[in-house]
């Protein structure tokens, strides 16, 4: 294979498993998937000659990836990033931990994703909001939702504000916040370009905090932003959710719904929410609704989906009403 640019990634995989030979090519190959393997193979097949300075950079590149792993696994991000750039210069040592933090999704924060919630939550209750909504993006979001619940009401609003407005942060801004966080906590730091928090991010973990602290945080935010408010609204339990209601709920629910509406809706759903709405309902209304839908013939993507906010709404209704049961964090099961 003559240099004719920069290689690719797979190239790369292909000319490294090359030179490894059949026997332990075919031991890496366990290790992957089926697609992996298919465009590795296809990439193999061709390369026609390998040049020996293009196969020595490769090798060369790949024993430096797995030397800076050794270091990641011995003492973590920093660690590896030091002794890489005393042995490699700075500029090669950041091209080579950025390489490999993309690879291995190493993340921020990761020393508050190993410590215990409830520490973590008294550790940073003093911060200043947007710095805990930077580190809450960055949790998981049961994690995250047991912290949101233990901050004060005002600052659960301006937390949950800040983290569903959030978009991309920075490195040095992350370099900025865990360098405070690390003297008091040890903490692995990434220079990648990270992306956060968001409406995906505050939905996650408002599903997962307690019907009260729910309510306090979002009549706070309605009277703070209510387009905000409305939105983050919108989007806390979609349709395919319907999967998670007990079969009282659903049939509560169905009762509120109109059969046309109602086949709308299914028109792009998952069989498992259609199966779901048909146990629940009388063979006859079942198979009514299943011709309905038969014979409902193309329709706008728009008006499915209006018509299964339509029912969303019915649901948040009747458990603002107390006659459905949302499972959430932090409540009791109910058992019947």
């Amino acid at each position: 294979m003559a240099r004719t640019g920069p290689l690719t990634g797979r190239q790369k995989a292909a000319i490294l498993l090359i030179t490894l030979g059949p026997e332990l090519s075919a031991s890496v190959f366990q290790h992957l998937h089926e697609d992996d393997i298919e465009q590795l193979t296809m990439e193999i097949a061709n390369v026609r000659q390998v040049q020996p300075e293009v196969r020595d950079d490769v090798i060369s590149e790949f024993g430096q990836l797995v030397q800076a792993q050794e270091y990641i696994t011995l003492g973590g991000i920093n660690y590896a990033r030091q002794v890489l750039e005393v042995a490699l210069g700075e500029g090669k040592a950041q091209e080579i931990i950025g390489r490999l933090t993309a690879s291995l999704q190493v993340r921020p924060f990761d020393f508050a994703r190993k410590t215990d919630p409830g520490q973590l939550a008294n550790f940073i209750q003093n911060e200043h909001p947007q710095t805990i909504a930077l580190i809450l993006a960055y949790l998981d979001p049961d994690h995250a939702g047991i912290i949101l619940s233990s901050l004060p009401g005002d600052k659960q609003i301006e937390v949950t504000r800040r983290l569903a407005t959030m978009d991309h942060t920075l490195p040095e801004v992350l370099f900025e916040v865990e360098g405070v966080l690390e003297k008091k906590l040890a903490s692995f730091v990434t220079q990648e370009y990270t992306e956060a928090g968001g409406m995906e991010s505050v939905v996650d973990v408002l599903n997962r905090v307690d019907r009260g602290t729910e309510r306090t945080i979002m009549e706070g935010l309605q009277d703070v932003d209510g387009e905000l408010a409305d939105e983050i609204k919108k989007r806390m339990f979609v349709f395919e959710d319907l999967v998670t209601l007990d079969d009282r709920s659903v049939q509560l629910v169905l009762r509120e719904v109109d059969n046309r509406e109602l086949a709308l809706a299914l028109k792009m759903a998952s069989d498992e929410v259609g199966q779901k709405i048909y146990r629940n309902m009388s063979k006859r209304a079942s198979d009514m609704l299943k011709e309905d839908l038969e014979y409902l013939g193309p329709v706008r993507l728009r008006d499915v989906e209006e018509a299964q906010q339509k029912i969303v709404n019915v649901v948040r209704r009747l458990e603002e009403a107390g006659e459905v049961i949302i499972a959430r964090g932090g409540e009791e099961q109910i058992i019947v």
